[in-house]
């Protein structure tokens, strides 16, 4: 349990789009406050999720080959299906959108010249495009806004495959305690830092914050998929052998 659970703590710390809205949240007026209330509430969908895990099982962990096993151990591996399949469709989606736009950019260079390469690089981040009511709570964000931020960027799907695994948590080990700690504290980790850095030393903060976001604007593709690949492979290939062992 613990490993699968740092393993997904790790993958919900490294999604760039939590970290991209709140680099926005942190950088702007009262950012600190705002910054404090978006980890507040991330951590409080975290707590809460695994406390209704908790109450729903009483701290005891479902016999290995019982019925509640058995069907903890289908929904982790559909889980990882599901990431798989996740990770796959976004890679073909990028591949498709980078020769569309090369195509397209290609095509306009003897017309146009190079204006028209930075249109057509947009399709990548389509699928990414936040709403209009997200957007607008991301460019002037309240302390509210703040916190409903925090909840919608939340990666569910990451959260569920945690929400899974804690199925196999035992209360009456103290360490077990430490697990569940470990696990918020990862997944929380990038939003703790970025918090601390613009506290620490705010003017240096917010240039590197916005470099580090504008980065993450040109790779988050990539990290989506990698994560969803890796995590996915992972929770799948363990769980068909712990089925099928």
């Amino acid at each position: 349990m613990v490993l699968d659970l740092m393993l997904i703590g790790l993958a919900i710390a490294l999604d760039p789009l939590p970290i991209m809205a709140f680099v926005l949240v942190v950088t702007s007026a009262r950012g600190v406050w705002k910054g404090l209330v978006f980890i507040l509430a991330w951590l409080a969908c975290l707590v809460t999720v695994i406390a209704l895990v908790l109450l729903v099982t009483g701290g005891q962990p479902p016999a290995p080959r019982s019925p509640p096993g058995v069907a903890a151990l289908a929904v982790k591996l559909a889980i990882g299906v599901g990431l798989l399949a996740y990770g796959l469709r976004r890679r073909r989606t990028m591949r498709r959108a980078r020769a569309d736009a090369a195509g397209r950019g290609g095509a306009r260079t003897s017309s146009a010249g190079a204006g028209g390469r930075g249109t057509t690089l947009r399709g990548l981040d389509a699928a990414d495009e936040p709403s209009s009511a997200t957007t607008s709570v991301m460019d002037s964000p309240t302390l509210w806004g703040s916190a409903a931020l925090a909840v919608l960027l939340q990666p569910w799907g990451l959260v569920a495959a945690g929400a899974v695994t804690v199925l196999d948590a035992n209360t009456s080990h103290p360490a077990t305690f430490v697990a569940l700690f470990g696990f918020c504290l990862l997944a929380s980790a990038g939003l703790l830092s970025a918090e601390l850095y613009i506290v620490l030393a705010p003017e240096v903060a917010q240039v590197r914050l916005h470099r580090l976001r504008a980065w993450l604007m040109g790779h988050k593709e990539q990290a989506i998929v990698v994560g969803s690949l890796v995590l996915g492979l992972w929770l799948t290939a363990k769980n068909i052998y712990l089925l099928t062992g």
